[in-house]
């Protein structure tokens, strides 16, 4: 087969759902990698440019190496990767720029899903905000470790990784119980020997139930608001992200031009 029959379309198909590497298409149509490489190269990413009308944003960022991110904007309503930008870091204000552009196609912003970033819940008006309730348990986890030695902290790791099986009612609740008896403990503290100050003595265990507190009016705004189907997690873009990362594991070795014609080509946007 000539270079002229191979067609482009099939070819992308095959390099990038399809999971083809260079070596192995260039097998499959009889020619050389660098040849295979410049057909790829020459592929055109058609990006999307209908949308729904309503959207329930779900927004995150992922890392493909030191200040190479994607921060990208789904609707969970269809599916659809409504934005993305690529980013070195993560900012409150990429993330706002990003809801004004989607906002500006003509899209109406029902909710939006996102991480805990300090600062972020207050910067989009009145559309309800719902934090990840596993981006909430892995911070809590980062605090009491994965092997809490005290029974204080033993109790909180339990209680919050029932964050995502209770009602907001069940969860508050068991938070309230977990804090009158532990009320004393959490708030004890050590004088240092060298300067005769005080600091708490359960500082981790007190960063752990002082994030759930703060964090508490946003982990349940799917049930207050339930006529607009929010989800109660960022699961459906990790799983995107994920997905993505083990398809360009085939890949190893991508310029970053490359990596980022791979990535457009994946979320069509």
């Amino acid at each position: 087969m000539t270079t002229k029959h191979i067609d482009l379309v099939d070819l992308w198909s095959l390099y990038s759902s399809g999971k083809q590497t260079y070596a192995q298409l260039a097998e499959r149509f009889c020619c050389s990698t660098r040849t295979i490489q410049r057909m790829v190269d020459k592929v055109s990413i058609v990006k999307r440019k209908e949308f729904s009308s309503l959207a329930v944003v779900i927004m995150d960022t992922t890392y493909f190496g030191r200040g190479f991110g994607v921060m990208v904007f789904k609707n969970s309503l269809d599916g659809v990767v409504l934005y993305k930008q690529y980013v070195r870091y993560e900012t409150n204000a990429l993330y706002l720029a990003g809801i004004s552009e989607i906002r500006r196609r003509g899209i109406a912003i029902e909710g939006i899903v996102c991480d805990g970033r300090q600062g972020l819940f207050g910067l989009f008006g009145d559309i309800p905000i719902q934090m990840c309730q596993f981006h909430m348990i892995q911070i809590v986890l980062r605090y009491l470790t994965r092997k809490p030695k005290t029974q204080a902290a033993i109790e909180l790791k339990k209680l919050t990784l029932k964050l995502t099986k209770q009602t907001k009612y069940e969860f508050i609740n068991c938070l309230n119980n977990w804090h009158l008896r532990w009320c004393d403990y959490l708030n004890e503290r050590s004088k240092s020997p060298s300067t005769s100050k005080t600091t708490y003595t359960h500082k981790r265990l007190r960063s752990a139930y002082l994030s759930l507190i703060r964090h508490l009016p946003y982990l349940f705004t799917f049930e207050e608001h339930k006529e607009l189907i929010i989800p109660n997690t960022t699961n459906a873009l990790d799983g995107q992200f994920a997905n993505l990362k083990n398809k360009l594991r085939n890949h190893n070795g991508l310029s970053k031009v490359r990596k980022m014609k791979f990535i457009d080509g994946f979320f069509e946007a």
